[in-house]
């Protein structure tokens, strides 16, 4: 059995990401953590030589990245470029846009996309990697599918992969063990997070540990299946509105598994 690499999604510390010095700042107080591995998303206009050199100053590798689904249909071979340059082979998607949603035709111009995609990914070295939130499991209108249940049967086995959130499985009221069987193999990353429903009856996200979802047992499931990466995302409601206040907390709550 081997256990995960544990790391942050760095869409958690966006605000702190946009120009070359706050990247370089932000990844000095995860380097003091003792954080060596990073998901990017929602990085400002930093070229990627420049990602690459502050990466290698603190010892930060990428297993995975958010990126828009706009470059990956229209600009894919220069996306690629950059992928090589910070030294990840893994280009994830963070949801699909509102018009691939809702309706089984929409879902399905979706999937012969994100298909057509992950086989020119593929064919340079490259895999797409697509994160869930609640909606994929919303019924599909005049149907008895969800969006979820089409990606699992209907997106190519070999090159389209998946970045199970198990907060918003959970939030979708499903069982996020169940959904990642049901992926078989197709996971690289799972993204730990937490939340409550809070007095008002509204979704709060919260430090890891402090909410719902049974992290210990997403985590016996990432080691029994070698899942390699486990990566700690925090959207919003950060403790004292301080995000890396969040990272802090959680990743000595994520770090103690490695412990057990």
């Amino acid at each position: 059995m081997k256990k995960p690499m544990l790391g942050i999604q760095l869409f958690t510390l966006r605000d702190h990401i946009k120009t070359p010095e706050d990247f370089d700042s932000t990844l000095a107080r995860l380097e003091a953590m003792g954080v060596s591995w990073v998901q990017i998303s929602a990085i400002g206009d930093i070229p990627a030589p420049v990602q690459a050199d502050i990466l290698k100053k603190h010892n930060m590798q990428v297993c995975v990245t958010h990126k828009p689904f706009d470059r990956m249909e229209n600009d894919l071979d220069a996306l690629l470029e950059e992928h090589r340059v910070i030294g990840c082979d893994a280009v994830g998607l963070g949801c699909a846009t509102k018009n691939f949603r809702y309706k089984t035709e929409n879902v399905e111009t979706f999937i012969d996309k994100v298909n057509s995609i992950g086989r020119k990914m593929k064919e340079q070295g490259f895999t797409f990697h697509y994160h869930n939130h609640d909606f994929e499991f919303d019924k599909l209108e005049n149907s008895d599918k969800c969006m979820m249940d089409m990606l699992l049967t209907e997106t190519d086995g070999d090159c389209v992969k998946f970045i199970p959130d198990i907060a918003w499985m959970h939030f979708a009221k499903q069982d996020p063990i169940e959904v990642m069987q049901r992926m078989n193999g197709r996971i690289k990353v799972i993204h730990f997070k937490d939340y409550i429903i809070d007095d008002a009856g509204e979704r709060k996200f919260v430090t890891l540990g402090q909410g719902r979802v049974n992290l210990s047992e997403c985590y016996r499931f990432a080691c029994e299946n070698e899942i390699p990466y486990i990566m700690y995302e925090h959207d919003c409601d950060w403790p004292d509105d301080d995000p890396f206040k969040a990272c802090e907390i959680s990743w000595k709550y994520l770090t103690e598994f490695e412990k057990s």
